[in-house]
């Protein structure tokens, strides 16, 4: 299966990638709270990266309480449990652990809600579907609802970014404060896109989620549809 094009998925930016890949680690306790990490011109090079990139990422891990910089020491981790991060509410992982998210949007309409979608004040909502990679592996698909009064002028596939909660905070003034998870397992739905078409079996993991804005309102309604053969859904408390 052809990996697919950097046209089709939207990606973060390289080193926010591997920040966000470092902060997973952070919290599946595979890089440990007072660690040490090699030096970064090592580490730079294991990655595949520059070291100017790696600072930049060591920068938003040490911005956002995960790691202190020690000048002439290095660079040490610290699992805050006040730490903010792009994914910090996303729940998949690969069975080996881990993975890098990103997405591919498959399409976005403005519609009205179903029986299972009544949240908002008005019966109009954004649906985004798109399929969720974890590295470069398609694990999943998503139906995201989106309550339309939080969009000024229209929202359009292009607009989108690799995390909706990073566009959410940074276009459209509101950020999602709180989520609320359940789950089970559901039948694949039909519009799902191509290079899933044969990976997901009949019945798949399933999990719906309502999310709330920083003001307690309901912002968002989904669905995702997780393949179990190659992923699974996580939670870790401290």
């Amino acid at each position: 299966m052809k990996e697919p094009s950097e046209s089709k998925r939207s990606r973060l930016p390289l080193h926010l990638e591997i920040s966000e890949m470092l902060a997973r680690e952070i919290k599946a306790g595979i890089l440990l709270d007072g660690e040490r990490l090699e030096p970064e011109r090592q580490m730079a090079k294991r990655l595949g990266i520059a070291v100017g990139t790696l600072r930049k990422s060591l920068t938003v891990l040490n911005d956002n309480g995960m790691l202190e910089r020690i000048q002439g020491s290095g660079n040490y981790i610290r699992n805050a449990d006040d730490s903010k991060t792009i994914y910090g509410f996303f729940r998949l992982e690969l069975l080996s652990g881990g993975g890098l998210p990103s997405a591919a949007i498959i399409s976005v309409d403005r519609v009205p809600g179903d029986k299972q979608v009544t949240f908002g004040q008005t019966d109009d909502y954004y649906r985004i579907r798109r399929t969720r990679y974890l590295n470069t592996l398609p694990v999943a698909l998503e139906e995201i609802w989106l309550d339309a009064s939080y969009v000024q002028a229209s929202l359009n596939k292009s607009d989108l970014t690799d995390s909706l909660y990073q566009y959410y905070k940074e276009q459209l003034g509101f950020w999602i404060a709180r989520v609320q998870d359940s789950i089970s397992i559901d039948e694949i739905p039909p519009w799902r896109s191509p290079d899933m078409s044969s990976k997901l079996a009949k019945t798949c993991g399933f999990v719906e989620r309502d999310s709330w804005d920083q003001h307690g309102k309901q912002a968002e309604y989904s669905r995702t549809w997780f393949d179990t053969q190659t992923t699974r859904y996580v939670a870790r408390w401290k």
